[in-house]
Parts: structure tokens; C-alpha cells; sequence
């Protein structure tokens, strides 16, 4: 059954009118775990099919199949019954599963989903109504299955717009164009050190699958993903969402990328690929700067993500990163962190993009960073992806699309430079125009006379700070420059 259009919107107007959910957090909570229920009852039905001893790691009364779903005469369990198994037995039941580090991942997985897991609603009828709209979702051939990663995709964005991560979802048009223009190999390990609900794993998993031909290739794409995320909610969400990709045993781990020493490091941590978006805006404490050396102990979180991944990064490993524009002008740990990735890393390509990708989660203007571990970087090359013509900005229902990218992976394979009457679109520039004559500021190819955004408060003081900090240390340098040349101008 093609999946309904407002599925969400469905959802979320039962919702509202019960008493016990408060707000777009819970709401969302509320549907993830019946979704994963879901979920795991169609990939049981495949488990079932292939292996011959196959037994749920659930009691039968609480698997879905038996509770959720209407009878033949159209009757289900609801109202108060509904309430009182829901509360009472399903949740404490699967709280209390019996996993030992024997147990299977795609079994132990269960436990782990319902510790952090609540049942908000408090009307069994209202209950009732939103089990059926998820019990509507039918699976003819789960790899063919593309309605659930719709449904995905809509509950991502809306945990968004509740606020309620901190990080932001990365338009798909992003992830697929970064996996598209790293080039995935069968047999390559892939990671995301801030993996969300995983979307730069799905968009490499997409890229990858076209290469698989047997059951060898399978295994090689099975093991090819690495993610590790820190907040238990979107943890969840991303392995549900690798059950869905067919990876039974997703190596996704539930911990914080931030809290190891650097230089403990060792080959065996380090990976072909790293694709990711790490969140920004965030500040660590004290304790995770002391895993970090001196000279890169910047407090601000994206930095931090950017040494963890120059320190993990095989000899010509590949990696795409998303950075927001601070980094590009910022100063202080971010022209260490500049310099050891021009100096260390081939820094080939940086792709500028407009400021409404993101939108409507935050006017934050942000670049792809793709660079390689495979000498120090000789030049870099800039390109400006404009908004296309029919569009004055994007926004949450006219987002951005692969098809915006098509100019630029066109000159990705052809490049040469495009200089406008405003300026440049697309120019090359070596590296030591970029470490002596900028110092490191990367701020180039820029978009003409932009129009003033409207940013959130804090977005807004933190885009001050940063270019008043640019602006510092550009004075302090032509002052430099200045004093060298007085007569007998002695520097203290």
C-alpha cells in the first residue's frame, strides 16, 4: 500500500488532543517507539522466513503482530484494556528483557530502545487511532520498502522544528550529493562521529548498494558503516533506521566522539571515509578539552570534531565535512586547526553554500570542506552554489534538491575558473596565498551583497563574536605591518 501523504500531520493531530503528551518532544517520542515496533515485527517476518530456528527475543502477547493490528471483524484492543496493556505489561516487559552480552545485536537492540522509552498518551482510544494509522504501513519487500523512509525522513525534520536535539538534520540533497562526490568503494569503512539519526550513512549505504553483486559484496557493505552519537533519542532513531537498510548489526555506537584522548589513536581507529556534519554552536567543558593537545583545544564544538577527524583519517583516506562559515574567518584554535589541515591534509575542494539549506532550523551560512590524507595541500579550489533562479530561499517545503548541485558536480569533473561581474563563482588559490597572504582566513568566493537575514538571537551573537574576532586580528596584523616600517619602530 503506497504510504499516505499527512501521515505525520495524522499523527499529530490525535495527538494533540490528549491530555498526556506535552509538546513536540514527547510527541515524537511517543511515535518512535511504535514505529520501531513496527518496524521489527516486518524484519522478524524476514527472520523468520530465513532462518529455520528463529525465536523473538519478545514475549508473543507483546510482539506487535498480536496486539496492534485489527482482527478480521475490524476489532482491536483500545480504551482503558489498550492503557493498561500498553503501560502495564508491554513497557515494563520489554524494560526487563533478559540480554546477556551473548544476546544478538538485532535482538539486544529491543531492551535498549524501551530503557529510554515512555508511554505518554493517556487516552487508550486516542491510542488506538495513532496504532492504526502506523499499522497502515504495509512492507510488500522491505529493500523495496521506500515508504518508511519517507516516513523517516518527516519525523527527522520534525524533531527539528520541536528544537529538541540541538544538532541540525542535514537536508538529504547535502548527504547525497557529499557520498555521491566521495565515491564510495565496496570494501571501504565509512564513519560519522556525530551520526544523528544517520543520514550520511544512508546516503553512502544508496551509493554503495549499486556496487553489490553477490553475497561477498554483501558483507563488505554490511561492515562498511561506523557511527557513534551521544543523545540516547536520535541513537535510536539511526539504528532502527539501519534495520530498515538491511544491516542487522549495525556498528552505531551510543557514546561521545569527544571523550578520548587524541593521541591515543591508533591505526586501528582510523577509517577510509568520514562524512559528517558535526554539530556546532555547542561548548565542551573543561574535562574533553584535556583530551585534546594545546593548540587545538578550541571550546567550540565543531573544531574539536574537525581534529578528531584529521586525527582519524587513514593514510589516503577521503573526507567530506560540513563547517559553518566561522571557521572559514574564525581565529584563535581555528587558524591551528586551518593550518594543520592545509599543512597535513590535501584541502583540494571547498563548496559555499547559500544560506537557506538549512532553513527553517537555522540561517547559519555553511561550506563543504572535502580533503584527503594524501600529501599537503598544493592549491584549493572554490566553488559558490547560487540559488537557482526560481527560488528567492529555501525553506522546510521547498528544501533543496540534488538537482541544485547539477552545476557544480559538472564543473567538479571539468574545473576552471568562473569570475562574475560580483566576483568570483568558482577560482583556485594556492596555499601559500591562503596560510601567509590570509592567514588562514578562508573566507573566499563569497556571495555578492547578501541580503540581510533575520537570525536567531543566538545565532546572531555568535556570528558577531566570530567577526569581531576576524576583524581583531586582521587590525592587529596591518598594525604589525605598520609599526615594522617606522623608523626605528622597536616592537615590544
Amino acid at each position: 500500500m503506497a504510504m499516505q501523504s499527512g501521515f505525520i500531520k495524522r499523527i499529530r493531530d490525535i495527538m494533540r488532543m490528549d491530555a498526556g503528551i506535552n509538546g513536540d518532544a514527547q510527541r515524537i517520542e511517543q511515535m518512535v517507539w511504535m514505529l520501531f515496533l513496527k518496524v521489527y515485527d516486518a524484519k522478524e517476518d524476514d527472520w523468520e522466513l530465513n532462518e529455520d530456528d528463529y525465536v523473538s527475543i519478545i514475549p508473543e502477547e507483546c510482539r506487535w503482530r498480536n496486539w496492534a493490528p485489527k482482527d478480521e471483524d475490524g476489532k482491536a484492543l483500545t480504551g482503558d484494556p489498550l492503557l493498561n496493556f500498553v503501560n502495564n505489561t508491554l513497557f515494563p516487559t520489554l524494560k526487563e528483557l533478559k540480554v546477556t552480552p551473548e544476546t544478538p545485536v538485532k535482538k539486544a537492540i529491543v531492551k535498549s530502545t524501551f530503557e529510554d522509552a515512555n508511554n505518554y498518551m493517556k487516552d487508550g482510544v486516542h491510542l488506538r487511532q495513532v496504532i492504526n494509522i502506523i499499522d497502515e504501513i504495509e512492507f510488500d519487500d522491505v529493500k523495496e520498502s521506500h515508504a518508511f523512509g519517507f516516513v523517516y525522513e518527516e519525523i527527522l525534520k520534525d524533531l527539528q522544528s520541536a528544537r529538541s536535539s540541538g544538532e541540525f538534520y542535514t537536508p538529504r540533497a547535502v548527504t547525497d550529493f557529499m557520498a555521491l562526490m566521495i565515491q564510495p568503494k565496496l570494501g571501504e569503512q565509512m564513519a560519522d562521529f556525530a551520526c544523528g539519526t544517520g543520514g550520511f550513512i544512508t546516503s553512502w549505504l544508496s551509493q554503495l548498494a549499486k556496487q553489490v553483486k553477490d553475497t561477498e559484496d554483501q558483507k563488505k557493505y554490511d561492515d562498511s558503516i561506523y557511527g557513534i552519537e551521544k543523545k540516547p533519542f536520535p541513537y535510536l532513531l539511526c539504528v532502527t533506521n539501519m534495520l530498515l537498510h538491511d544491516i542487522e548489526v549495525p556498528k552505531i555506537y551510543h557514546e561521545n566522539s569527544l571523550n578520548h584522548n587524541l593521541l591515543d589513536y591508533t591505526d586501528d581507529d582510523k577509517f577510509d571515509v568520514i562524512l559528517m556534519n558535526p554539530p556546532y554552536g555547542g561548548h565542551e567543558d573543561k574535562s574533553i578539552l584535556g583530551f585534546f593537545p594545546e593548540d587545538l583545544s578550541s571550546s567550540e564544538t565543531a573544531d574539536l570534531f574537525m581534529s578528531v577527524i584529521m586525527y582519524r583519517l587513514k593514510k589516503n583516506g577521503r573526507a567530506a565535512v560540513i563547517v559553518p562559515d566561522g571557521f572559514l574567518f574564525g581565529t584563535d584554535k581555528k587558524v591551528n586547526i586551518k593550518r594543520k589541515l592545509l599543512t597535513e591534509f590535501n584541502l583540494h575542494t571547498i563548496i559555499r553554500l547559500p544560506n537557506s539549506v538549512f532553513a527553517p532550523y537555522t540561517a547559519i551560512t555553511t561550506n563543504l570542506l572535502f580533503f584527503d590524507n594524501t600529501k599537503p595541500t598544493e592549491e584549493t579550489w572554490y566553488y559558490r552554489v547560487d540559488m537557482p533562479s526560481d527560488r528567492k530561499h529555501f525553506s522546510k517545503t521547498k528544501p533543496m534538491e540534488l538537482k541544485h548541485f547539477d552545476e557544480c558536480i559538472e564543473w567538479w569533473n571539468n574545473r576552471k575558473e568562473i569570475i562574475l561581474e560580483d566576483g568570483p563563482k568558482a577560482q583556485k588559490y594556492t596555499v601559500d596565498y591562503l596560510l601567509e597572504e590570509r592567514g588562514c582566513d578562508l573566507d573566499l568566493c563569497k556571495y555578492p551583497h547578501e541580503e540581510e537575514e533575520v537570525l536567531d538571537p543566538l545565532d546572531t551573537i555568535r556570528n558577531y563574536q566570530e567577526k569581531r574576532a576576524a576583524l581583531n586580528t586582521e587590525i592587529d596584523h596591518i598594525l604589525e605591518k605598520l609599526e615594522a616600517l617606522l623608523p626605528g619602530g622597536v616592537k615590544e
